[in-house]
């Protein structure tokens, strides 16, 4: 006969297990935020930082990144998806042995039918083609894509799929995009395959991008970078053909590519970062998708702006996909308007560019955002160049691109409603995950 009891006594457990369950949650997510808190006031301080584009800095990113300095690499800019993708199909189209591909996004419409078509055909005629996606940032995927990827021939992995016993991984995402044609081409920036991307920021939800194009000895940096997710999620280190030599090209500009990885200290995009801001003496222009500095960040920007340097920020406004990150950035915005930093919230479509501009010759662009998520949890990847045309090409996109933003105003900002003000403050608690 069944104990009428049983059932009562199960449940109790039950909802004792869960109870206790999201209070390990809680408590390992307080633990962490109180870590953040506690050291987010600290930077690192350089004593004598040289400027930006001199043979000196780049010394000091190697010595703080293990990021070296290649010479002889050709550099192309590309601006939103009109751009982006059609240069990225026929790099496909040009392969001639092996295609290494990773992104963070890939779901779907016209981009990614498009990339499908040319990489399935490709395999078709024999390529060896590899694919990485991140486990949660595509899982959105059309599964007739993965289907005719793979029925081709293409090698399609996940990384970091979420699984009980490497929880502690599931908050690191492979959150870079790149594309190695050959082991001599490479592409890499912050473009998603998805119709988001699409177009030229015709449309509020459309994203407003930048990606670059490398010829070069620093394309042996990039493909590194998905060598070593690849290695992870497969267990297979790629060699022999994958790795061609590839000797300087003549009039090509020095490239230093920065690659970042989740770790409890200071990371390498961190580090390029800081000694970018401590460095600049002329101008510094910081275009992110999500701007969510820590205090000792804020310190550096501010510091930057009173000793002369022309300081400014060009950040999402109100077509932004997440609010929360917004109103993180945002309650910082006083004390940098203070200090002379001009802020521009970009109004025409949904930013996702992350590009920085430093003095006269020097500049960056990756898939790192100004916040804790790009300096401390997922695996990123920057490219900076050493070249006053590729920067004066960047600085030109960032003048455009404060023309469709709006300027904030000191007074401005001091007079806005009490409802803003509490919600920059709730973002206090999430601003570690951001």
């Amino acid at each position: 006969m069944k104990d009428e009891t049983s059932a009562p006594l199960q449940t109790g457990r039950t909802i004792r297990t869960v109870g206790l369950g999201a209070g390990a949650v809680l408590a390992a997510y307080a633990y962490k935020g109180a870590q953040f808190h506690k050291t987010a006031r600290r930077t690192l301080k350089i004593a004598e930082p040289p400027l930006p584009g001199t043979m000196e800095f780049a010394s000091l990113v190697e010595a703080m990144t293990q990021a070296t300095l290649r010479d002889g690499n050709r550099v192309s800019v590309m601006r939103n998806g009109c751009e982006i993708f059609p240069a990225l199909v026929d790099a496909i189209g040009a392969a001639k042995e092996t295609i290494s591909f990773s992104t963070y996004i890939w779901w779907g419409g016209k981009a990614a039918e498009e990339m499908t078509d040319a990489l399935v055909s490709r395999a078709q005629e024999g390529l060896e083609i590899r694919i990485l996606l991140d486990a949660w940032g595509s899982a959105k995927i059309d599964r007739n894509i993965l289907s005719r990827l793979r029925e081709a021939g293409v090698e399609v992995a996940w990384s970091r799929p979420l699984r009980w016993y490497e929880l502690g991984k599931s908050n690191n995402r492979m959150h870079r995009r790149i594309l190695v044609i050959d082991g001599r081409v490479a592409f890499t920036g912050g473009v998603g395959v998805a119709a988001a991307w699409e177009g030229n920021c015709e449309r509020p939800r459309l994203w407003r991008e930048t990606h670059v194009g490398i010829e070069g000895p620093a394309v042996r940096d990039i493909l590194g970078g998905f060598v070593e997710n690849w290695a992870e999620a497969t267990g297979t280190v790629l060699s022999g053909r994958h790795l061609p030599e590839i000797s300087p090209l003549e009039g090509g500009v020095p490239v230093v590519v920065t690659r970042s990885s989740a770790t409890r200290a200071s990371t390498a995009v961190e580090g390029l970062f800081i000694a970018t801001i401590l460095g600049a003496t002329q101008r510094l222009w910081i275009t992110t998708a999500y701007f969510a500095p820590a205090a000792g960040f804020v310190d550096a920007l501010c510091d930057a702006s009173t000793r002369g340097v022309d300081v400014r920020v060009l950040v999402n406004g109100r077509p932004i996909d997440k609010e929360v990150v917004r109103k993180a950035g945002q309650r910082s915005y006083g004390r940098l308007l203070e200090a002379g930093v001009r802020i521009f919230e970009y109004e025409k479509a949904r930013l996702h560019a992350k590009v920085m501009v430093a003095d006269d010759s020097w500049s960056n662009v990756g898939s790192a955002n100004f916040d804790n998520r790009s300096f401390a949890l997922e695996d990123e990847i920057n490219v900076s160049v050493h070249d006053r045309t590729i920067t004066s090409t960047l600085a030109d996109h960032f003048l455009d691109d404060v023309q469709a933003a709006k300027e904030m105003n000191l007074q401005g900002w001091r007079d806005r409603p009490l409802h803003a003000r509490l919600g920059e403050a709730a973002s206090e608690w999430v601003r570690q995950s951001l």
